[in-house]
């Protein structure tokens, strides 16, 4: 891996050296899955199910974004995201709600950087 494009995915919080292990070494492989990323509807999902206040749905969807940011090694994301699961997992919506916008700030920057990437 070039280490521009290994010190962006680091300035973004994905663990590069987890992502190549997870990925068997194969960066080609890594990189298509991380690029994938923007395509996932999950976070749209959230943001409408919080807007509509429906919490279930708002669960199920920053779950899996948790679990599609784990297997990625997006380490920042995760930490964002699972703070919110777990505010929903405990039924506390305003919680959760409250912490969108740092959520929403660091989906950002991962998009751009992916942008950058591909």
């Amino acid at each position: 891996m070039d280490e521009m494009k290994r010190q962006l995915l680091l300035a973004e919080g994905v663990d590069v050296d987890e992502a190549m292990e997870r990925f068997m070494g194969n960066e080609a492989l890594m990189m298509k899955f991380l690029l994938r990323f923007p395509q996932d509807e999950n976070f749209a999902k959230l943001k409408q199910a919080m807007a509509q206040g429906d919490t279930a749905a708002a669960f199920e969807a920053a779950h899996t974004l948790k679990g599609v940011a784990g297997n990625l090694s997006m380490k920042t994301f995760f930490r964002q995201v699972s703070d919110i699961v777990e505010e929903l997992r405990s039924g506390n919506l305003a919680e959760a709600e409250a912490k969108m916008p740092d959520l929403e700030t660091v989906y950002v920057k991962t998009l751009d950087m992916l942008r950058q990437l591909a």
